[in-house]
């Protein structure tokens, strides 16, 4: 399958709501977290105030996936970055189209935004339940900064992984 990305379209944003929410479920990450839940399936609310891509199959348009770019640390959805950095939130692909690139496609988008943008750094936070992102991940040279691990609430340990984007 060919995947294409580009910026979500507003009327795709109930169906790519619907694959975040599919896919942090079916790894476990919301274990009953109804509110996250509702943020998870908020991608109009945070294309107002980030830039949501979709991975889309290219036979047919119809979208797999989702990443959500922060484009620095003045974004509502900023969590824990510095000046010169920038950041991928919520990336989630369909269970159904795991496997084919999706989830690959969408960070590497993300991550030539933010070189594009001029950013030096491009940081995310992950839970430790989400092994296969973070081989993705690691496969684009992200590293895991334990010194900057975070912990947004009790019993919530997310692992910081970070790329240094070469100016």
């Amino acid at each position: 399958m060919a995947i294409d990305v580009r910026e979500a379209r507003p009327e795709e944003s109930t169906e790519l709501g619907r694959i975040v929410v599919d896919a942090y479920r079916a790894i476990g990450a919301l274990e009953g977290d109804e509110d996250y839940a509702a943020e998870l399936r908020d991608v109009a609310g945070r294309a107002t105030v980030a830039v949501v891509l979709a991975a889309v199959d290219a036979a047919d348009g119809r979208p797999i996936g989702c990443a959500t770019y922060v484009p620095g640390p003045s974004s509502p959805l900023a969590e824990e970055l510095g000046p010169g950095e920038a950041s991928i939130r919520m990336l989630a692909v369909d269970p159904a189209a795991s496997g084919r690139g999706a989830g690959t496609a969408l960070a590497a988008a993300c991550v030539e935004r933010a070189r594009a943008d001029g950013y030096r750094r491009v940081v995310l936070h992950s839970l430790p339940v989400m092994t296969g992102a973070q081989r993705i991940y690691e496969r684009l040279g992200f590293r895991h900064v334990p010194e900057r691990d975070w912990v947004p609430v009790p019993h919530i340990h997310l692992l910081c992984f970070v790329l240094d984007l070469d100016a």
